[in-house]
């Protein structure tokens, strides 16, 4: 539009996506959150493959009067009269005896091309055609004052709902969700399996925001709530992308058209298409050139910079987030007693998956658990105080109680087998002063790097926290959420890999002074039995289905997103059995 503070121009498929869904239209058009998946695919190829005799195909046209866009798929003109065509995959409404009809968003949207076209032509268009390729049929639409006034008034509720920083509610009609590309975004049947679970609880029982109301309420009602049905499976099991760790000494990644080579030192070169994968890891002295970086920022595809020695040292992250996420991120983290409630969750769910994972890994051995009945009773006190806590330095401080009984039982649940050069000797970080613990530092910047991919892929602001306290490079909220899969997705992994007798005590790490490091050959190992560990479902104990860690990674951070969007309730519930 030609004025410099005036709103820009609305695409005519936002008009369709907003006369289809609300909540579609503000996540595509307002936080620009997009999502290609098979049926998108499909679409853009019948687009692409459309080239009928007769046909003016694929003109891009603006009406400046009602600040609309569009190109139109085809245009024909039949007896002197122009009218546009619109092409969709799917079938058509069928009316009371049968003939077909259009969906109202394709009228919308059709409706809105003639118009444009009218302004265009300079002439009046009194038709539009839909063509439904499922059922091989062409619905004609007449131009009235009615669909005129349709496109009128949906260009006008599109922009009031960009005005506003609010997201809109989950629709009501549940058929819309099931094909929807924006499923796993919007997580609409999670929105309503909280709102649900929520009025199952008598008001006493809800708590204050941000407390987990079903683990204080009633027998009764706790008993209401896991009665619900679990919500329908809309979100994706597994990530189909995969983390690509460069950990050579020299070794370089660099661009060849939409993909990217690894080139070692000794000239040995990979090809790993940008599709394929999720983030690059550079370890070490490896290096990424700077059309690689470029593929990355098109493709949103996170780097991350670790170091020879194993901490993280940067990220870079391409693409620009939606503004809307993170102001409704900054209103909700002024409420003090709401966040206060989140990061009540937070520690909660640590001790207890701590707790479960000694009671768990010593169920079997009943002198092993005689042995560490102290630590245990250390970890359930924690447990309970945390649950009273009010304040921060409250929490800190049982979680701190509580990794120093975990710590302690953690020794006791080394096989001797394994040798007593692997068992840790309490938690030493900086510097790791074990192999243990070597190992489990290491573990835990792979999962601080997944954990802060996969905030920044929700669009989230990670240097504020609800927890943790901006004290140094680390992001805080990255470090809130690395709590929850610190012991399911690490301290598990490398217990169990230290009994399987995996490492080696000489050959994968390396001693100087205090510091014991990991060598090139333990790292390997490590990334190795961490990933594999990263792609094993488990069973959300709350939603009801399985999904990977890494799947569970970003949808936790999607949850915590809809606590402060209006649709609280989710996050930090999952636990280990």
């Amino acid at each position: 539009m030609s004025s410099e503070n005036a709103e820009p121009t609305l695409r005519v498929m936002s008009l369709h996506a907003l006369a289809y869904c609300e909540r579609l239209f503000y996540l595509e058009e307002v936080e620009e959150i997009r999502v290609a998946d098979e049926a998108v695919w499909a679409g853009r190829q019948l687009h692409a493959e459309l080239d009928e005799p007769g046909d003016v195909v694929e003109m891009t046209l603006e009406l400046a009067a009602l600040g609309i866009r569009g190109r139109v798929d085809a245009l024909r003109r039949r007896s002197g009269e122009l009218y546009p065509v619109e092409h969709k995959r799917g079938r058509a409404r069928r009316g009371a005896g049968g003939e077909p009809a259009a969906w109202e968003s394709d009228a919308v949207q059709a409706a809105a091309y003639a118009m444009l076209l009218e302004e265009h032509a300079g002439r009046p268009v009194v038709e539009a055609r839909i063509r439904y390729h499922r059922d091989n049929v062409t619905v004609r639409l007449r131009i009235t004052e009615a669909e005129r006034a349709a496109v009128v008034r949906t260009a006008a509720r599109a922009r009031e709902l960009a005005r506003s920083p609010d997201r809109p509610r989950v629709t009501e009609d549940e058929r819309k969700c099931v094909r929807c590309s924006l499923a796993p975004v919007c997580l609409p049947e999670e929105s309503r399996f909280a709102e649900a679970e929520a009025l199952s609880l008598p008001a006493p029982d809800r708590g204050a925001p941000g407390v987990l109301a079903p683990r204080g309420a009633t027998a009764a009602s706790r008993a209401a709530a896991e009665a619900l049905p679990s919500p329908v499976r809309l979100y994706p099991p597994d990530t189909e992308r995969r983390s690509l760790h460069v950990v050579s000494h020299g070794a370089r990644v660099g661009r060849s058209s939409d993909a990217f080579e690894v080139t070692e030192r000794e000239g040995d070169c990979t090809r790993i298409g940008a599709r394929e994968v999720s983030d690059i890891v550079v370890h070490g002295h490896a290096q990424i050139t700077t059309q690689a970086l470029r593929l990355c920022a098109a493709e949103e595809i996170a780097v991350h910079f670790v170091g020879a020695g194993g901490a993280h040292l940067g990220v870079f992250s391409g693409g620009s987030s939606g503004v809307q996420r993170r102001i409704r991120q900054f209103r909700g983290l002024t409420d003090d007693a709401f966040t206060i409630g989140l990061a009540r969750r937070l520690v909660m769910a640590k001790i207890e998956m701590q707790l479960r994972h000694v009671l768990r890994a010593s169920r079997k051995d009943d002198a092993l658990r005689a042995g560490i009945e102290e630590p245990i009773e250390i970890l359930r006190g924690s447990l309970r105080r945390a649950a009273r806590a009010v304040d921060r330095p409250s929490l800190m401080g049982q979680e701190g109680s509580a990794a120093r009984g975990y710590f302690s039982a953690l020794a006791a649940l080394v096989h001797p087998d394994a040798g007593d050069a692997l068992r840790p000797r309490g938690r030493s970080r900086r510097p790791p002063e074990d192999r243990f613990n070597a190992l489990l530092s290491f573990g835990y910047t792979l999962l601080y790097r997944d954990v802060l991919s996969a905030i920044l892929r929700v669009g989230l602001e990670p240097g504020f926290g609800v927890l943790h306290q901006p004290r140094s490079a680390a992001f805080p909220l990255a470090l809130d959420l690395t709590e929850l899969f610190r012991v399911p997705v690490v301290d598990m992994a490398v217990l169990g890999a230290v009994n399987r007798r995996t490492f080696d005590a000489e050959r994968d790490f390396a001693i100087t002074g205090r510091q014991v490091w990991l060598s090139d050959v333990g790292r390997r190992a490590l990334i190795e039995v961490y990933e594999r560990r990263k792609h094993e479902e488990y069973r959300h104990d709350v939603l009801g289905f399985s999904l990977s860690y890494a799947r569970m990674m970003e949808l936790e951070a999607r949850l915590l997103e809809k606590e402060w969007s209006g649709e609280p309730g989710l996050f930090a519930r999952f636990r280990i059995r």
